[in-house]
């Protein structure tokens, strides 16, 4: 059997390559023609990263993954140094997604000058929700996704909707900045319980995982709220009261009900809900799609 776009074949393990070098990738890039699609990840690959790749698989004729820890999106109180490196797993990941070449740079690699002067600005959003507890934390997203996309010439890329804002910012950014990329958002992979899949899920102890529910569980009941009919403050007041019941232990950091595309205003017809909180000394997000009646 021959694999075509968005199959792999079931007769031969699928050959990955991996590469460390703009050069090599470079290399590899111009040895491959159609639609080539890349998904960018920070590695310790989970369920929610192959259901990207199983997306990015069905749509392109090739599949390019990065695997790179951005410290450019780290604060200095944050777990740059402690983040999980897991490269050989994860390739072990991409290899069964059909992934069909991995980049895997070094920091000195990405910024051989050092940390860039310049930088993506993300406007006004980028200083709100994520970018108001974590100052920065978008500059040093959108300038790292745009050096990859420029990088690996991609056609499509592919961003989890569990990080909302940055499917969002990005989206923005290469509408703006007119980068001839398409982007794709892949919906939210949870556990059975209603979790996002996230690679900070492993810092939770059973305890902690357990607290950590409240997340989902104010996204269930803001959703439940909007489909029984209810306005925008009955929503967020059915999100609130979700989060409080149950295991207490959640530091609140924030939950709104926005609109989709996370422009201010009055919120009516398709809305989107975001949540982040503290778990222990662990910072989660979470966030689902909800739709109010236009009329209220």
């Amino acid at each position: 059997m021959t694999a075509g776009r968005g199959q792999v074949s079931s007769e031969v393990e699928h050959v990955t390559e991996l590469v460390h070098t703009r050069a090599d990738l470079a290399r590899a890039r111009a040895a491959r023609t159609g639609t080539v699609a890349v998904v960018m990840t920070m590695g310790a690959l989970h369920e929610g990263h192959q259901s990207l790749l199983r997306e990015a698989r069905s749509r392109a004729d090739h599949v390019i993954v990065t695997i790179f820890v951005n410290p450019l999106q780290f604060g200095p109180n944050e777990d740059f140094d402690s983040y999980p490196r897991t490269l050989e797993d994860d390739l072990d990941v991409c290899r069964r997604a059909g992934a069909d070449l991995v980049f895997a740079p070094s920091v000195a690699e990405m910024y051989p000058g050092g940390e860039p002067a310049v930088r993506v600005n993300p406007g006004p959003l980028g200083e709100d929700l994520e970018g108001l507890s974590r100052p920065g934390f978008f500059h040093g997203v959108l300038t790292v996704v745009l050096k990859l996309l420029q990088l690996t010439r991609a056609d499509l890329t592919f961003f989890g909707e569990k990080d909302y804002q940055q499917l969002s910012l990005v989206r923005r950014m290469c509408r703006d900045l007119d980068v001839p990329v398409e982007v794709i958002g892949v919906p939210t992979v949870r556990e059975p319980d209603g979790l996002a899949r996230s690679s900070r899920n492993r810092y939770l102890s059973p305890a902690e995982r357990t607290v950590a529910l409240s997340l989902s569980r104010a996204l269930r009941a803001g959703a439940e709220a909007a489909s029984a009919g209810g306005d925008a403050a009955a929503v967020l007041t059915a999100a609130h009261v979700g989060f409080g019941a149950g295991e207490p232990g959640a530091r609140l950091d924030y939950l709104v009900l926005t609109d989709p595309d996370l422009e201010p205003g009055p919120v009516r017809g398709p809305a989107r809900l975001l949540v982040a909180a503290w778990v222990g000394g662990t910072r989660l997000i979470d966030n689902a799609p909800v739709r109010l009646d236009p009329a209220s």
